[in-house]
């Protein structure tokens, strides 16, 4: 037989063989693991008049996230905004007030957020039923992430120029826990469709979120919120269920 003839009956085995392969059937299989890392901020604390004065009393907690722009090691810069702001220029808010900073880089952890929130009640006079979760821009992602990772643990939340992402999907999650939106009509920085999106779908899933837009406003919508007293009395109303 010749070269060729070989070559022929070498392609035809191939052949056969390739026919005969019976390919594995994709398997069903669960993957279950635990991660575990460490966190943690430094922070500004603020204590409301009369915390020391009456040791049996407790007290609301207000736990703020700030903007891209106050990142870093200098906590001086949240007295730029939010609540940091009022707290510096002499207002009472009736609550303690704790203002986390991130590191320059990082954007907020939902765990880290979580895990600050814990040891504050831990350590403080802390009326768990009414703990409250608002940030600005960086820090309303911030909310609504660790909302959506928590929803069992804040009272109301109050999440200024945000957004989601496709966590919009999710609404259902967090349609009982009360929330106050606020964005800017002209912003340009954070589209004001983010945060109409997901009222939207929380009222679609039977919230009673709360959306104001102002209409003159930019990216700075958190000044008129915070400084707005109907904010602060719909906020201290706010109380959660505790077992």
């Amino acid at each position: 037989m010749g070269l060729r003839g070989k070559m022929k009956i070498r392609m035809l085995l191939a052949m056969v063989c390739l026919g005969s392969t019976v390919f594995a059937e994709q398997e069903e299989r669960v993957f279950q693991g635990e991660v575990t890392r460490a966190v943690g901020y430094r922070y500004l604390l603020g204590l409301p008049e009369g915390y020391e004065a009456d040791a049996g009393k407790r007290w609301p907690l207000i736990v703020f996230l700030h903007g891209a722009g106050e990142r870093g090691e200098d906590l001086s810069l949240l007295k730029k905004h939010g609540p940091p702001k009022l707290l510096e220029a002499g207002k009472d808010l009736g609550a303690i007030v704790a203002s986390p900073q991130v590191k320059e880089g990082e954007v907020w952890d939902p765990q880290g957020v979580k895990a600050l929130t814990d040891a504050l009640v831990a350590t403080l006079r802390v009326d768990v039923g009414r703990i409250y979760l608002t940030g600005i821009s960086m820090g309303g992602f911030g909310t609504w992430e660790t909302a959506f990772s928590y929803p069992d643990t804040y009272a109301a939340i109050v999440p200024i120029c945000g957004g989601m992402g496709v966590r919009w999907l999710l609404a259902e999650r967090v349609k009982d826990l009360p929330a106050w939106i606020f964005h800017g009509a002209k912003d340009t920085v954070v589209p004001p469709e983010n945060s109409e999106k997901i009222h939207a779908a929380l009222k679609k899933a039977g919230s009673r979120a709360k959306l104001t837009i102002y209409p003159e406003a930019a990216h700075d919508s958190w000044t008129a919120a915070y400084e707005d007293p109907e904010l602060w009395g719909w906020l201290m109303k706010q109380r959660r269920a505790v077992d």
